[in-house]
């Protein structure tokens, strides 16, 4: 690859000092967006958060056992799937998949970034599927999973293809901006990225879940009038109340909101209206509506594209390290041989984030826990489908406090038991 294309030095110190700057502007807004207190000192204190409280005994063992089941595979497949990345982008492997993947189609950079970005990330798969087919058999073991191993095996490969196929188009567009703009192309990508984001949350609900479940209509009657009413009062109508055939995969409870604008629907999983009266499907969607009413999918996307930013700005001054695109076989971020370091330093980043990420998502889920109450009045439901998640989704009722620091994107159900009790004190029992 000629020297113009592939090895022009990137003007490293500029990405570094915007991934700086646009590091402490995402700070900044987290600080400022994340809702850190959300009610007064009920009269009598907090209520203490007891795991005890949340669960009977027998269904407290039946999580606990599940959870000792599946976490050592879930922390397994973590750590293969870095290994493997790191094989790939701290050695001369990634380059030499990369070519020899291209070379039936020319060699050519563009089919060296999109092929050895396919290639690679299927090799990471394949390495960690023996771990996902053993959650699998502990899923269907507990009762909650549903699916045929026809229906898995479509499951994994649609996920593997989505993914695989969107980062790579992901990375060709990294590289080609690279070759293009050998010192500014971090820049434009960081651009790109940020707006990739907003894109993608406006697209998901209309691209991605079809691809995973099928959603009709919810039949006229009370409950769709009552979460129609719902929304409205919410000040978040919604264009519809749909259901989703969830059951033919799990049984476990959910519902959601999501689309902006045109595209914003409230979801009920058939499971959740087959095992839960509709008072707890209506608080269950009161809390999906409190994201909503908070703009939470909107400051979501905020930070995401503030995080795509400065991410790929850092990214920016880290792939042009000398030493690293040595150990990479790559001269440069325009080689097509980058993609294994590329997509290595991705899943660092992405690993790194993921605490402050979840820190701020279970701030964000007690505030639509608020709305939930505030807007049904109703704790009583509130704690009991609660009680209902938790026992049919399985949550461990008291995980350790590494793994929800790192891993828990909600309060535990416990913690949120306790919360509907503040809120009751508050509001004078």
């Amino acid at each position: 690859m000629s020297t113009a294309v592939g090895a022009q030095p990137t003007s490293r110190r500029p990405a570094l000092a915007v991934a700086a700057v646009l590091g402490l502007v995402l700070v900044a807004v987290v600080v400022v967006v994340t809702p850190w207190d959300l009610l007064p000192t009920p009269p009598g204190g907090r209520t203490p958060v007891d795991p005890a409280a949340a669960f009977t005994p027998e269904q407290a063992a039946r999580a606990e056992a599940f959870a000792a089941a599946l976490r050592p595979a879930s922390l397994t497949s973590l750590v293969v799937g870095l290994v493997v990345s790191t094989v790939f982008g701290l050695t001369r492997a990634g380059a030499a998949t990369a070519r020899a993947v291209a070379r039936p189609l020319g060699g050519g950079w563009a089919w060296r970034v999109l092929l050895g970005t396919v290639a690679i990330l299927v090799a990471g798969r394949l390495a960690t599927l023996p771990l996902a087919a053993y959650a699998e058999v502990v899923r269907h073991r507990y009762g909650l999973s549903t699916r045929g191993w026809g229906l898995w095996a479509r499951d994994v490969a649609t996920s593997t293809g989505i993914n695989a196929g969107l980062t790579a188009l992901g990375m060709l567009v990294l590289v080609g901006l690279a070759r293009r703009a050998p010192r500014t192309w971090w820049a434009w990508a960081g651009g790109a990225a940020a707006a990739l984001v907003v894109i993608g949350s406006f697209l998901y609900p209309l691209l991605i879940e079809p691809a995973f479940n099928r959603f009709e209509p919810m039949p006229a009657g009370p409950l769709r009038t009552e979460l129609l009413a719902l929304a409205e009062r919410s000040g978040t109508p919604v264009e519809d109340v749909l259901v989703a055939d969830a059951s033919r995969r799990t049984t476990a409870l959910n519902a959601y909101v999501s689309g902006f604008g045109s595209t914003r629907r409230i979801v009920v999983y058939d499971t959740l209206l087959d095992q839960v009266p509709d008072e707890q499907v209506e608080s269950i969607a009161a809390h999906e509506l409190g994201h909503v009413a908070s703009d939470d999918v909107l400051t979501g996307t905020l930070i995401g594209a503030l995080g795509a930013g400065a991410g790929t700005a850092l990214l920016g001054w880290l792939v042009s390290s000398p030493p690293l695109l040595r150990r990479a076989g790559a001269s440069g971020p325009g080689d097509g041989q980058v993609v294994g370091l590329l997509l290595l330093l991705l899943a660092v980043g992405t690993l790194v984030s993921t605490p402050v990420q979840n820190l701020v998502s279970r701030h964000i889920e007690a505030r639509a826990d608020l709305h939930a109450l505030d807007l049904t009045g109703d704790p009583a439901s509130f704690v009991a489908v609660q009680r209902s998640l938790g026992s049919a989704n399985l949550n461990d009722p008291d995980p350790p406090a590494a793994w929800q620091w790192f891993f828990g994107s909600h309060p535990t159900t416990a913690q949120r038991i306790a919360f509907a009790e503040d809120w009751t004190q508050v509001h004078g029992g």
